[in-house]
């Protein structure tokens, strides 16, 4: 069991057969068990990353670095991001959102947009841009419809942004879609559309501010602020009347990837306590010969097995469905209920799981000299990235409401 669950390709292995980019995951989680999990918990340890707005001439250059790494297959890209989440959830955010960034930018954006700004988020070196997903303002994320306040309008045939964006991951990102209301447009979700916002102006000049970082408890290795948009130059993804649609193709991106994350989190957590509880003696025995310790492990082990065929199984829905556009077909349906469903149920998996990793490390557990309390931390900020539970649970009923026959709906509505 302790080889299946130390190191997230074992595990991953057993969920694919074969592993296609077998070489690049051994690779790359030969980097994080090396060298890369000390510099993740350095970065953790030093909390805030610094903004620093300012060039010694008094310009705005509002700059923040952080390397990330891409992969092109988007099952390729989850199983990347798998082992990342592994070692540091807070680091797979730039790899999910430029992916949420590329993809919508390749299905809808006009031929110049996308030959001037793809390319560049899909360079393999360290020149390689970053993509950000800007939705949520400051009267909170899930109801767009009510609180999106970014205005889009047209001046000489260029779209315009104003606004500010509150919760803004990857802050100081190359390009970001960015969620806006066409001037004029109605007060609901149909009003909204979905926008490419480069970090410079056509003039070279920068095209968005950022205000300040966030102090989050974690997910420190990405940075997290306010985004001031002013005058912002912008570009059109896809048809304006499908605005809400493209939005929620991004975050259903990301709803995977947080589930993919998840998973990972809770084998972290189990893997730390397999290895604690093999060297942790008590009553004469280490703690993983105790009967009732034992028989934790080996439920939490089979729960994390189910919780990662649930969010691969997403993921490979997704695959399938991904290129599709508006009217979706039955098929992307069942995709998006599964998606609320594994986003809803690997979150709280993860949290629940790292709690149980804390108590079966006792007083070790909650010292922050130890990874255990950290995977807390890190699986708080999962269940409430891309939609917190209650989200996710009435987005599924939607779903399922939707798949009904109307013969049903007078019996069923009531309950949506």
């Amino acid at each position: 069991m302790e080889n299946l669950f130390s190191l997230p390709t074992a595990f991953l292995r057993a969920q694919f057969n074969p592993l296609e980019i077998d070489q690049t995951l051994r690779a790359y989680e030969t980097f994080w068990t090396q060298e890369g999990q000390f510099i993740s918990r350095a970065v953790d340890r030093a909390g805030t990353p610094q903004l620093n707005m300012f060039d010694r001439f008094g310009a705005r250059r509002d700059e923040i670095e952080l390397r990330i790494f891409e992969e092109q297959s988007l099952l390729s890209s989850y199983q990347l991001g798998y082992v990342t989440c592994f070692f540091d959830p807070g680091l797979y955010c730039p790899y999910t959102v430029s992916m949420s960034t590329a993809v919508p930018l390749s299905k809808y954006g006009a031929d110049d947009v996308r030959e001037k700004f793809l390319p560049p988020l899909l360079r393999r070196d360290d020149t390689v841009w970053q993509g950000a997903t800007w939705m949520t303002e400051a009267r909170g994320g899930s109801d767009l419809g009510a609180n999106v306040d970014t205005t889009a309008r047209q001046v000489n045939g260029q779209w315009r942004l104003d606004g500010d964006k509150f919760f803004a991951s990857n802050a100081g990102a190359e390009l970001a879609v960015v969620a806006a209301r066409i001037e004029n447009a109605p007060q609901n979700v149909r009003g909204l559309a979905l926008f490419l916002v480069p970090k410079l102006r056509a003039d070279g000049t920068r095209n968005y501010f950022v205000r300040r970082l966030k102090s989050k408890i974690a997910t420190r290795s990405v940075p997290t602020g306010e985004v001031e948009l002013r005058d912002s130059e912008a570009y059109l993804l896809g048809k304006t009347e499908w605005g809400i649609y493209l939005i929620l193709e991004v975050l259903n991106l990301s709803r995977v990837a947080n589930s993919i994350g998840s998973v990972a989190v809770a084998q972290r957590a189990l893997a730390e306590t397999i290895y604690f509880a093999q060297n942790r003696v008590a009553f004469g025995k280490p703690l993983s010969a105790q009967p009732l310790m034992r028989a934790q492990i080996e439920q939490r082990a089979r729960a994390l097995r189910g919780a990662a065929a649930l969010a691969w199984y997403a993921a490979r829905l997704l695959d399938e469905v991904w290129r599709e556009t508006p009217p979706y077909s039955e098929r992307y349906h069942l995709f998006r209920l599964v998606a609320h469903l594994a986003k809803y149920h690997t979150a709280e998996f993860a949290a629940q799981t790292a709690k149980w990793a804390m108590e079966a490390h006792g007083s070790a557990g909650v010292l922050d000299e130890f990874p255990v309390e950290r995977l807390l931390r890190e699986s708080m900020i999962l269940a409430i990235w891309e939609g917190a539970p209650h989200r996710q649970i009435l987005d599924g009923l939607l779903q399922i409401w939707r798949a009904l026959p109307p013969q049903r709906w007078r019996v069923d509505r009531k309950w949506f």
